[in-house]
C-alpha cells in the first residue's frame, strides 16, 4: 500500500475537536451534555467526539428555525439577496474544497481523490444551480370562466410559498452532497431547516455550518443537529412545529418517517432505497459497457441507492460480460481513502461491514456462484473485497434484497421480452442502465423499465439540473432540478372579481 498523502491540516485539527451542534448563530452542546464518537472505517479508531442530540435540542433548533421563518431577516430578504447568499455558499465550498474532501475521506473513508473531483464540485454546483431558483420560483396568472356568475370578471393568480420549517435527514454515503441536496432547494424556495446528519458521518456538515454564516444566510435559517435516529430523527419527523420532512436513507426507515409525520400530516419526500438492473444488449460496445456496469456497482464502495447491483447481459455475451466485470473487480485497489492508489475504500461501519458480510454468507449458503470477491478484506478497519455472483434468483437475498455493498448479481437474457419483467420485478424503481448501440431499443427499453432515472450508455451521471428519485417503494419526490422545488412550497391561489 502507498505512502499515506499529506492531508488538509484544517480538517485534521476539525475532526479531532469537539464538535457542538448548529442552533441560530451559536455552536451548543446537547442539552444534557452527551456527546458520541465518530470512526475512521479505514481503521475502526475513534476520530473524534460530537454533540449527541436528543429531543430537547430538536425542539430548541426548531422553535429557532420557526422564529427565522415567521420573523427573521429571512422573510425580509429579497430572492435576489437569497440567491447571492446562496451562491456565496457555492463559492466557498470550493474554496474549502480540500478540507471537506479530506473531512469526507476521514469520516466516511471514500478516497479522497473522489471526493474532491465529486463530492465537493457537485455539492457546490448544487448551490450554484439553486440559487437562480431563488428569484424563478414563480406562481401564474389565470384566466377564470365561471359559468354559474355570467359576465362576472375576475383577476386570479397562483403564489408558489415557502412550505416554512423543513426537518431533513441525510445519510452518510455522500455527506456533503446529501447535504447539498436538500439545503439548496428549501433555501431558495424560502424554506428554514433543521438539519440532521447520519451519526456516521456528521463532520462535514457541521463544517458546511460553518460556511453557511460565513456565506451571509442569517443564524437560525439553518441548523444542525447531530446524533442517532432514535433520539433526535425521531423527534424532528414528529415535532408539530415541523412543517415538512424531508429523509434519504433506507426503505425501512422511510416507512417510520411517514408514521411519525402523520401527527400534524406534515409534508414528506422520500429517496430511499434501490436495487436497480444495468442491462448490457449484445450490439453494446463492451469496450464501454464492461467497465460502465463495473463502475455502476463498484463506484462509491457499492454504498449508492442506484447502484447497478443486478446485471444483466444478453446470452451471446454473458460470458464475456460476466469475465470483464470479474476482471474489473479483481483489478480494483482498496485501501484507505488517505492514500493515492485507493479505488475503492471500506465501508462505512462495523455495522454496514456485518451487514454486507451477512449478506455474502447468505448467498453463497442459498448456491450463488461467487465469480469473484466473496469476503472481507484484512481484519482492521471495514473493508470488502468487490464481488461477483453468478446463478442467483429472485428468491435469494442477493438478488432481492438492497445489499448496499460492492456486491453485483449477473444473470443472462434472451430477448427484451423476458428481460423487461424480470428487471421489473423488484420492490424498488429508483434507477436503471441500458448499454446498446441500437437507438430505437435503448429509447423502447428506457420506456418500459420502472425507474425514476434511466441512463443510456453510461451511469452514474448526475447534474444539478437533472431531478433525481424513484417509482414504487424507492421513494417520493424528486431531488434536484426544477421538479425539487416543488417539495419545499405550497401553492396559492389567489381570485379577486373586479
Amino acid at each position: 500500500m502507498a505512502t499515506e498523502i499529506k492531508i488538509d491540516e484544517g480538517a485534521r485539527r476539525f475532526a479531532a475537536a469537539e464538535q457542538r451542534m448548529l442552533i441560530g448563530s451559536d455552536w451548543v452542546e446537547a442539552a444534557d451534555g452527551r456527546t458520541f464518537e465518530v470512526y475512521d472505517p479505514s481503521t475502526g479508531d475513534v476520530l473524534g467526539h460530537v454533540a449527541r442530540g436528543g429531543s430537547e435540542d430538536i425542539d430548541r433548533a426548531v422553535k429557532t428555525a420557526r422564529a427565522a421563518f415567521d420573523s427573521g431577516p429571512w422573510k425580509d430578504m429579497t430572492a435576489s439577496e437569497r440567491g447571492r447568499a446562496m451562491h456565496r455558499l457555492g463559492d466557498l465550498i470550493l474554496e474549502h474544497g480540500d478540507e471537506l474532501a479530506t473531512l469526507e475521506a476521514l469520516d466516511n473513508g471514500k478516497p479522497l481523490g473522489v471526493a474532491r473531483v465529486a463530492d465537493v464540485p457537485l455539492a457546490a454546483d448544487l448551490f450554484h444551480y439553486m440559487s437562480g431558483w431563488a428569484t424563478k420560483n414563480t406562481g401564474s396568472t389565470l384566466s377564470l370562466n365561471v359559468p354559474y356568475m355570467p359576465g362576472a370578471k375576475f383577476h386570479a393568480y397562483t403564489l408558489h410559498e415557502p412550505v416554512g420549517v423543513v426537518g431533513q435527514i441525510i445519510p452518510w454515503n455522500f455527506p456533503l452532497l446529501m447535504a447539498a441536496w436538500k439545503l439548496g432547494p428549501a433555501l431558495a424556495c424560502g424554506c428554514t431547516v433543521v438539519l440532521k446528519p447520519a451519526e456516521q458521518t456528521p463532520l462535514s456538515a457541521l463544517k458546511l455550518g460553518e460556511l453557511i454564516l460565513e456565506a451571509g444566510i442569517p443564524a437560525g435559517v439553518v441548523n444542525i443537529v447531530t446524533g442517532f435516529g432514535e433520539e433526535t430523527g425521531a423527534p424532528l419527523a414528529a415535532h408539530d412545529e415541523v412543517d415538512k420532512i424531508a429523509f434519504t436513507g433506507s426503505t425501512e426507515v422511510g416507512k417510520m418517517i411517514v408514521q411519525a409525520a402523520a401527527g400534524n400530516l406534515k409534508k414528506v419526500s422520500l429517496e430511499l432505497g434501490g436495487k436497480s438492473p444495468n442491462v448490457v444488449f449484445a450490439d453494446a460496445d463492451l469496450e464501454e459497457s464492461i467497465p460502465g456496469a463495473a463502475n455502476a456497482i463498484f463506484f462509491n464502495h457499492g454504498q449508492c441507492c442506484c447502484a447497478g447491483s443486478r446485471l444483466f447481459a444478453e446470452e451471446s455475451i454473458y460470458d464475456e460480460v460476466v469475465a470483464g466485470v470479474a476482471d474489473h473487480a479483481k483489478n480494483i485497489k482498496v485501501g484507505s481513502g488517505l492514500d493515492p492508489q485507493t479505488e475503492m475504500g471500506p465501508l462505512v461501519s462495523t455495522e454496514q461491514l456485518e451487514r454486507v458480510c451477512g449478506f455474502l454468507d447468505s448467498g453463497q449458503a442459498d448456491g450463488a456462484e461467487t465469480v469473484v470477491g466473496g469476503g472481507r478484506v484484512g481484519d482492521s478497519g471495514y473493508f470488502v473485497e468487490p464481488t461477483v455472483l453468478a446463478g442467483t434468483n429472485p428468491q435469494m437475498k442477493v438478488e432481492a434484497e438492497e445489499i448496499f455493498g460492492p456486491v453485483v448479481t449477473v444473470k443472462p437474457f434472451k430477448s427484451t421480452d423476458e428481460l423487461v419483467p424480470n428487471a421489473n420485478q423488484s420492490i424498488y424503481g429508483l434507477a436503471a442502465g441500458v448499454w446498446t448501440n441500437d437507438i430505437k431499443k435503448a429509447h423502447r427499453t428506457a420506456a418500459e423499465l420502472k425507474a425514476g432515472t434511466v441512463w443510456i450508455n453510461c451511469y452514474n451521471v448526475f447534474d444539478a439540473a437533472m431531478p433525481f428519485g424513484g417509482y414504487k417503494e424507492s421513494g417520493w419526490g424528486r431531488e434536484m432540478g426544477e421538479e425539487a422545488l416543488e417539495l419545499y412550497t405550497e401553492v396559492k391561489a389567489v381570485c379577486a372579481q373586479i
